[in-house]
């Protein structure tokens, strides 16, 4: 035999024998790697929910995770007990519904002009804004249930949002109009508890569910609301708002003015009473000063002078008079009345 052909044929053992090898240590490896697949290391935040052939076999907390490959065994990651994972509820937004009912493909008609909006007990219309914080207490169930679990709280969400504003007025929600005195702060109270009695409805309908046989897994640690009026109702309480604000400065005003001509009212009636005592101190002077002379020859008792003061001083002062009724002081039977008047002589 040639000894060239001898070596070609050694040649190509040669490769044969290293791609056999190589294709062998290739397939070790994946095998390897399939074997261990689901040998993993959960974190501390995290824990694992093992199934054997789609029913659950186990649950394992953090740590290294002992799993037979796919499709025998499959590992669903969750978060940890006390870890709260946060979820929009955009089932009551109405930029999510209306976009979403027009693109079916119906007819666009008035059918979803009320929609994404909830009724108050006092018929009035809000929009609620909610975000959930939940924690998964039963690991099983949730992985049970799958993707089951988000749209059933987007209706537990919303059904107990209806509940809540039916049974609340509109000013116990938000601030609607803050010009009446009715917004103290019981009413102020009753707003901060709007998350609690939420939260509360979504568990309660959740307990219901668990109860029931079709439970979720999850309960709801927090709920946080953020509320808004209709664009058009917005237009409208602030109009009311600004007629009351202009209506109370109106009033104030008026009160202002009041107070002031009152306080004008009261300084000219005793600026009159003072000017009065001054007009009767000084007339009570003068009298007194005009009748000093009889007062002293009274208490002289000189008869004839009295008569003759009598005579002299009492026409002048009778002049003054219109008319004049005189009675006798010691008989009230008789009275002095006037004569006729004298005529007067011709020249």
């Amino acid at each position: 035999m040639n000894p060239l052909s001898r070596f070609q044929g050694n040649a190509w053992f040669q490769a044969g024998r290293l791609a056999y090898l190589a294709l062998f240590a290739m397939t070790l490896i994946a095998a390897a790697s399939w074997l261990f697949s689901n040998v993993r290391q959960i974190e501390p935040d995290k824990r694992a929910v093992v199934m054997r052939f789609g029913a659950v076999s186990r649950t394992a907390g953090a740590g290294l995770l002992l799993a037979w490959p796919e499709p025998l065994e499959q590992v669903e990651i969750l978060p940890a007990a006390d870890r709260v994972i946060e979820h929009h509820v955009t089932a009551l937004l109405r930029t999510d519904i209306v976009p979403a009912w027009n693109n079916t493909g119906g007819e666009k008609s008035d059918a979803v002009a009320g929609a994404g909006y909830l009724l108050t007990g006092d018929s009035g219309v809000v929009q609620l804004d909610v975000q959930v914080y939940y924690v998964i207490t039963d690991p099983v169930a949730f992985v049970l249930q799958g993707e089951h679990v988000l749209p059933a709280l987007d209706r537990l969400t919303g059904h107990a949002a209806v509940a809540i504003c039916a049974s609340r007025d509109l000013d116990t929600i938000l601030v609607a109009r803050p010009e009446i005195a009715g917004n103290g702060s019981n009413i102020a109270e009753r707003r901060e508890r709007l998350r609690g009695d939420l939260r509360q409805g979504i568990n309660q309908q959740l307990a219901a569910l668990s109860a029931g046989g079709s439970s979720t897994g999850i309960e709801v640690r927090r709920v946080d609301v953020q509320s808004s009026l209709p664009p058009a109702a917005v237009d409208a309480f602030n109009a009311v708002l600004t007629a009351s604000q202009q209506a109370d400065q109106n009033i104030a005003s008026a009160s202002n003015e009041a107070a002031r001509v009152h306080q004008d009212a009261v300084q000219s009636a005793d600026r009159a009473l003072q000017v009065s005592h001054a007009r009767a101190s000084e007339q009570i002077a003068r009298a007194s000063t005009d009748t000093a002379t009889i007062v002293q020859l009274a208490g002289d008792h000189s008869p004839e002078l009295l008569w003759r003061l009598w005579r002299e001083r009492m026409p002048a002062i009778l002049a003054h008079a219109g008319s004049v009724t005189a009675v006798d002081p010691h008989d009230d039977a008789h009275l002095i009345l006037p004569g006729p008047d004298r005529p007067t002589s011709q020249p």
